[in-house]
This record gives C-alpha cells, structure tokens and sequence, in this order.
C-alpha cells in the first residue's frame, strides 16, 4: 500500500470521526482495506505530526495562540509537573496530552533535548548532561509562570 495513500486515509478518518487508540486506527484502516502495522501507524503518527487529545487523534497542536511557539504553547497550556532527574526532565500532563507536548518539542529541534518519550500522561525528555536539563527545566518554568 502506498504511503501517501494510507497517510491520506488516516487523516480523512480522524477528521471524520474520533479515534482515540492506535489499535482504534488499525481496525479503521482495515475496514477500508489498508493493512497497517502498530509499528508503521506509530511512524505515520509521528510522520503526520498527530497528536493525542482527549477527544482522540488530532493535526498538530490544539489551540495553538497566534506568535508563540508551539513548544511554549504545548507547555504553558498542558504541563502540569516539571521535574529534573539527573540529565532527564519529566513533565506531567493531564491524560491524553503527554503527546502534545512531545510532538512540539521534537518539531521544534532544540540542539539541548537530545529526545523524547510520550506516554499517555508523562513526557520524558533527554539532554545531553545535568547542566543542559536544568536550564530546559528553567526555560518550560518561565513557559508555565509568565
């Protein structure tokens, strides 16, 4: 199946209609007989730049303010916990938004997150060292308090 095809699918069915998992996604595709792995359809998520929300898979980021960045609007509005671990931060978000936030950070490039990990609440995000963390902590604080 082509690539372009099935990624034209996959947004036409979250367009029309909510699709909260990737197993959801999956069964949705085979209806209209495209085949797709967990694997391939966590890479076309990636690829599209979907993001989860509470009312399922969305095009980028929800709500995004008009002049800001979507990493700074991604955790002004959905962070709800930083934390610094060593070279690792942990932000916490409401369910559903860990995504969100990760999609931004990892869109946006920063040479100081060296990568990120979503789950459905939690992000984690990898700098280089411990100084390097503590000042992406510094920086999503001042996104968080203004």
């Amino acid at each position: 199946m082509n690539k372009n095809y099935r990624h034209g699918q996959i947004l036409k069915l979250i367009r029309s209609r909510h699709v909260h998992t990737q197993e959801e996604l999956a069964q949705a595709l085979r209806a209209v007989g495209i085949p797709a792995t967990q694997v391939t359809l966590s890479r076309d998520i990636r690829e599209l730049g979907l993001v989860k929300t509470p009312e399922g898979y969305t095009q980028g980021l929800p709500d995004a303010a008009p002049g800001s960045t979507d990493v700074e609007t991604a955790v002004r509005d959905l962070v709800q916990d930083i934390r610094l671990a060593q070279n690792l931060l942990v932000l916490r978000t409401a369910p559903g938004n860990a995504n969100a936030v990760a999609v931004a950070l990892d869109k946006a490039d920063w040479p100081d997150v060296t990568g990120t990990i979503a789950g459905d609440d939690t992000i984690l995000v990898v700098a280089p060292d411990l100084a390097t963390a503590a000042a992406l902590r510094d920086k999503f604080l001042r996104f968080v308090t203004g």
